[in-house]
């Protein structure tokens, strides 16, 4: 055990004897609460909670003068992240669920997140207008203006939809929205986030719709980072949405209040690793900030990776305002998914997955990250895009192919299954049926993202027969997390609550905390000290408590 101090400190003795070894040095890491000063006492660790310092070149006269070690201040996981972040949101932690599409980021996630001081952002991608407006005013109802936001997915092939979401949560004064899968801003986000901004009796410009921006590349981070572009606040204008005060005073504002850098993350990724994703996104923020002269800073969260006390901290420590987490709340109980789901996540390692074809931009060639154990699901869809890449229509493919096609994936003709898709665009975009009369490559894109769709689908809903097709949207984060419960209560899917996860989390994350502010000292930290095992909810509510 040594120090690195250049200074000799000494601990002047306070009004409670230092407590000895290694138990009393566990103990006090982990009441996160208080403050402590590490001793040397007769080449022994030492704890003591009070006290005074001397900063003495030479060794006080004072019989009951020891010398410091360390100095470790308090560190509860309400204080990780930027105060800026919580303040904006009304949050007591800097932690949000992530919107898993089709509502696995159920509206019960949402509510139990918000009740425990943190944010949850509804799961509305894939979803019906009828279904995001349903769970919007559910909501409400349950939070009675407690904190929560929803999803906005950018909908390339299917604008219309993505302006009928932004309607209905202008319609119902739905205040946040995170912004997902954008490659270029769109007049429905564009509209969201200016409608109704005003300039206050400060005179500062406040935007009443809040926009959490999730990016993976720099050009993608630019845009949302900048005020709204010209082209479309002049469209909104001539289209009477908003009026030209609104456009004037978007100048001032970036697109997005707040950035969440995702890594390597379930669902649509660019796999990026978070130890170099977010620097480069911090970096870019002060830029930008500096260029346009913002009033109100932008806040970075990290996103991706994050499923351990380790990772968690090393993420604040890097300087993330907030962290998100998706993958994991999936295995989740409140999770919008099936059983048997949960199960298969519960038992995956950070090797078992890999991208396949995404359903929602599937001509683009866009990808999502899914779970490959226990599933064909990947091979499938890579093998749909393979065909829809060499070949111009149905009929061109050849017929063995086609058979297989037919009898492993659809279980069904074509001619079925197509009735089956003009049904469902018939009813949510007729548009699509136009452009498949018109181009038979079209009219097997649909055939093919019909097979993607439903996949998700039948994860969720648990469809026996359909297990090998499961499309479940999973990162590595889900293997280590899996690897760092293991042994624990929470290796049982069943056990597994979203605030009970978040809260191993936080409190793991400022124990590791804790850990190296010790080791910046110079401290030699025993092998036994300062790991984080998962702890139940009344064991963290204990841990955290004055009694402590």
């Amino acid at each position: 055990m040594a120090s690195i101090n250049q200074v000799p400190l000494w601990w002047l003795n306070g009004s409670n004897s230092p407590e000895m070894g290694v138990d009393a040095l566990q103990k006090a890491l982990l009441r996160l609460s208080r403050p402590f000063f590490l001793l040397d006492i007769d080449g022994q660790m030492g704890v003591a909670y009070d006290g005074g310092l001397s900063f003495d070149s030479r060794v006080p006269g004072k019989k009951e003068t020891l010398p410091l070690l360390a100095y470790v201040p308090a560190g509860h996981p309400k204080n990780l992240g930027d105060p800026l972040f919580k303040q904006r949101h009304g949050l007591t932690y800097a932690y949000v669920a992530g919107a898993m599409a089709n509502g696995i980021t159920s509206v019960e996630m949402v509510r139990v997140m918000s009740e425990a001081g943190m944010l949850g952002m509804f799961g509305a991608a894939g979803l019906s207008v009828s279904g995001i407006e349903d769970a919007v005013l559910e909501l409400q109802r349950l939070l009675k203006g407690r904190p929560f936001g929803s999803n906005l997915i950018h909908s390339p092939s299917d604008p219309e939809h993505e302006m009928a979401v932004v309607r209905l949560y202008l319609k119902h004064n739905v205040r946040l929205v995170s912004a997902s899968a954008y490659l270029s801003l769109t007049l429905p986000l564009v509209y969201y986030r200016v409608k109704g901004i005003f300039r206050n009796h400060e005179g500062s410009v406040v935007c009443r719709n809040k926009v959490i921006g999730k990016v993976s590349r720099i050009e993608v981070a630019k845009k949302f980072m900048s005020p709204p572009p010209e082209k479309i606040l002049q469209q909104l204008v001539e289209k009477k949405l908003i009026t030209r005060e609104e456009a004037l005073l978007a100048g001032d504002v970036p697109v997005a209040d707040d950035i969440t850098a995702e890594a390597d993350s379930g669902g649509h990724t660019d796999n990026q690793p978070a130890i170099a994703l977010l620097p480069t996104m911090l970096a870019l923020r002060d830029e930008m900030v500096s260029k346009f002269n913002y009033q109100t800073p932008i806040c970075v969260g990290l996103a991706g990776g994050i499923a351990t006390p380790a990772s968690t901290a090393a993420a604040f420590a890097m300087g993330a305002a907030y962290v998100l987490t998706g993958s994991i709340n999936q295995s989740c109980l409140e999770a919008g998914t099936s059983e048997k789901v949960r199960c298969m996540l519960a038992e995956s390692c950070q090797a078992d997955v890999t991208m396949a074809p995404a359903a929602d931009m599937f001509e683009m060639g866009i990808k999502v990250q899914v779970l490959k154990r226990g599933t064909m699901f990947a091979f499938r869809a890579a093998k749909l895009y393979e065909l829809y890449s060499q070949y111009d229509s149905i009929e061109d493919i050849p017929r063995k192919q086609r058979d297989m096609l037919e009898r492993d994936y659809f279980k069904c003709g074509f001619e079925q299954v197509w009735e089956q898709t003009r049904a469902f665009f018939q009813k949510c975009d007729p548009r699509q049926m136009l452009l498949a009369e018109k181009d038979p490559k079209h009219k097997m894109a649909l055939l093919f993202r019909s097979y993607l769709g439903q996949s998700s689908r039948w994860a969720s809903s648990g469809d026996p027969d359909r297990i090998i097709d499961y499309q479940i949207w999973c990162g590595p984060s889900m293997g280590a997390f899996n690897e760092w419960v293991r042994g624990s209560f929470l290796e049982k899917p069943e056990n597994r609550k979203t605030v009970t996860l978040a809260m191993n989390l936080l409190f793991g994350a400022s124990l590791a905390t804790r850990v190296n502010w010790m080791r910046f000292q110079g401290i030699t930290i025993p092998k036994s000290i300062g790991h984080f095992s998962p702890r139940t909810d009344d064991e963290i509510a204990m841990l955290l408590s004055d009694n402590f």
